[in-house]
């Protein structure tokens, strides 16, 4: 199944359409509010800011499977990224990324671009996942890449027609 065909929901519950966002390019991302790594919604926020004129879209999914660091619901979530962080890019309902579980996009996008060492399972929150214009799956980047790596990657992603 391609990407842009999968089902997924608001925060609200609501169908969300990946299919709108066809020749955009995507930035899918596992979130949580109570992880090391959320200080990396604000970056996130300015890369799209940034480039959602140039067809940029972050797509966050708030997972709880590590450590439990997403305990709120995608409600609340989605308020505490907007309040503490100033996100105005799409948060998605509360998912599973690994196990029997998994939501279908997730379970798309692990084996589409494996891991270190070919592993296809997700480690840890703030892994993301690039899909480019033509909906093909870039790179996946662990929760610990960004800065200028992601930035570049994303510019190249922009930059291809």
């Amino acid at each position: 199944m391609a990407i842009h065909e999968h089902e997924c929901r608001t925060f609200r519950g609501e169908p969300f359409n990946l299919l709108a966002l066809q020749g955009q390019v995507l930035l899918i991302v596992n979130v949580a509010s109570r992880c090391g790594f959320t200080p990396q919604l604000r970056e996130l926020e300015r890369l799209y800011r940034h480039h959602r004129d140039r067809g940029l879209t972050i797509l966050a999914f708030p997972c709880n499977q590590f450590a439990r660091q997403a305990p709120e619901s995608a409600l609340d979530f989605c308020a505490f990224c907007s309040t503490q962080y100033g996100v105005t890019f799409p948060v998605m309902q509360k998912v599973k990324v690994n196990g029997s579980g998994a939501h279908p996009l997730f379970v798309e996008l692990r084996r589409k671009a494996p891991g270190v060492l070919g592993t296809t399972l997700i480690k840890w929150n703030f892994t993301k996942f690039l899909v480019g214009r033509d909906g093909r799956v870039i790179k996946r980047f662990s929760p610990r890449d960004h800065g200028e790596a992601l930035e570049l990657a994303l510019e190249r992603a922009l930059d291809e027609s």
